[in-house]
């Protein structure tokens, strides 16, 4: 069975850092774009805010662009997601995945998986 599993969230303070990091088991980022998605609270849109393809060209929501990065590294068939600067509006369940799924709420931001990130003021 294909699984990505994400871990790296946390509780930090405003103005801190974390690094997600999502890792494939039975699966290969090779020619594909891996998103990094994130839903701030149940009911909420699961949406993309970060993705790299398999050429290395990157792509960010207007809101994280210049706070967070995203690097595929593929030794390590990983891909990680530096946060910087993080802010209250950034607390969010966050989810890797691959783009272009038709429904993201049954393959990508699934009960029970992801990464909890939570910002304090």
């Amino acid at each position: 069975e294909v699984q990505l599993v994400e871990s790296g969230g946390g509780t930090v303070q405003a103005g801190g850092s974390l690094r997600l990091t999502c890792t494939a088991r039975k699966f290969s980022f090779d020619d594909i774009e891996i998103g990094w998605y994130r839903r701030q609270a149940p009911g909420h849109e699961c949406e993309l805010v970060a993705s790299v393809k398999d050429d290395g060209r990157v792509w960010y929501e207007e809101s994280v662009k210049g706070r967070f990065t995203i690097s595929q590294v593929k030794a390590e068939n990983a891909v990680y997601l530096q946060m910087n600067n993080l802010g209250p509006e950034d607390t969010a369940v966050y989810y890797c995945g691959v783009t272009g799924a038709p429904d993201l709420d049954a393959s990508v931001c699934l009960p029970d998986q992801g990464t909890q990130v939570t910002v304090s003021s």
